[in-house]
């Protein structure tokens, strides 16, 4: 177990994180404990807690979709609720449950933090509200805080709950509620075992069937877990903030895990009418055997969405720091060794 630093006889403050057992959840906390806060996180009963087991949390079990467990595990005055939690499934089988944990869940969280009179709420959504799945080209330029959101038209039901989850959270902030939005695109660093992971694990096996056309826009999951933090003092209530960083194609990003790792990855790079019929194929397959597949037609239009991300206003307002991609791949190598997944 890590133990929490010293506050200098200071009462510590208080913190209560949804999805903490989860890879930025994960980091989050880490980097709260580093800083003294006093954690209470949420879990699931069916959580493995494995990792969250190694840092002083209070740990209390319930679930975002359990109003009353919710308010009765969220600490009366806390000073920040982080809400993490969400379903990140690209699997349309799933989407009727999607939605109810990013749009409902979203709703119990704030009811919550309002019962217990929380002074500041930080949800995390994604770029994706945005709607970048089909409903913006390239051409369309870059994005930013300013830029209209068109999640709710996108086909991709994740997009739509983002979407959807931060109207819940304006109609919070117009009641009165202090809660600012977190919005950071493909997120790598240490803790991950189910996303940018796995291709590091297949590239390093050998056993990666090809790359991917396109590319998107990766940061840090330390420096967004620091953004995070940041926005309890200096977050601007009802604003978003995008936390972008290196865009980047996957051709560059399969190079960086062979330079990171030492071991040259020889994968042949996708075009992308393969890519997209083979994501077809292997989603019908799946719905056929009612198993979740590898990729989705869903999974495919969010990799050659390929966005390009401002960060000025994180940067400007909560010293929102990017790292280059091989730190953020090498983050993300260095831990799956000392785990032993790699």
């Amino acid at each position: 177990m890590i133990d929490s630093p010293s506050t200098n006889g200071r009462p510590p403050r208080a913190a209560f994180v949804t999805g903490a057992t989860g890879f930025l959840g994960l980091n989050l906390v880490e980097q709260l404990c580093a800083d003294g806060w006093q954690v209470t996180a949420l879990r699931r009963q069916s959580s493995n807690t494995e990792m969250l087991d190694r840092f002083p949390v209070i740990q209390v079990t319930g679930d975002i979709l359990d109003l009353l467990a919710l308010t009765e595990a969220t600490p009366d005055g806390v000073d920040a609720v982080f809400h993490l939690a969400a379903d990140t499934s690209v699997w349309a089988r799933n989407n009727s449950r999607q939605m109810r944990v990013n749009v409902d869940g979203t709703r119990n969280v704030l009811a919550a933090a309002r019962r217990a009179s929380a002074k500041k709420v930080i949800v995390t959504s994604s770029w994706s509200s945005w709607g970048f799945a089909g409903q913006r080209p390239p051409a369309a330029g870059p994005l930013d805080e300013a830029t209209p959101k068109l999640g709710d038209r996108s086909w991709v039901n994740y997009e739509r709950t983002k979407f959807f989850a931060e109207t819940v959270v304006a109609g919070a902030v117009h009641d009165g509620l202090d809660v600012v939005v977190m919005n950071p695109c493909h997120i790598i660093g240490r803790y991950d075992r189910n996303n940018w992971a796995r291709m590091i694990l297949l590239a390093v096996r050998g056993k990666l069937p090809g790359v991917p056309p396109g590319g998107g826009e990766f940061c840090h999951a330390e420096a967004v877990a620091r953004a995070h933090i940041a926005a309890v003092d200096h977050g601007v209530s009802g604003a978003n903030y995008l936390l972008g960083g290196v865009e980047a194609s996957f051709r560059e990003f399969v190079d960086t895990i062979g330079s990171v790792s030492g071991r040259p990855i020889r994968a042949r790079n996708i075009p992308r009418w393969l890519f997209r019929a083979a994501a077809g194929v292997k989603g019908w397959w799946g719905d056929l055997r009612d198993q979740e597949p590898t990729v989705t037609p869903e999974a495919a239009a969010l990799a050659l969405a390929n966005p390009q991300i401002v960060s000025d206003r994180a940067q400007r307002e909560l010293g929102y720091q990017p790292a280059d991609l091989e730190t953020m791949i090498r983050d993300c190598y260095d831990w799956m060794v000392r785990d032993d997944l790699i």
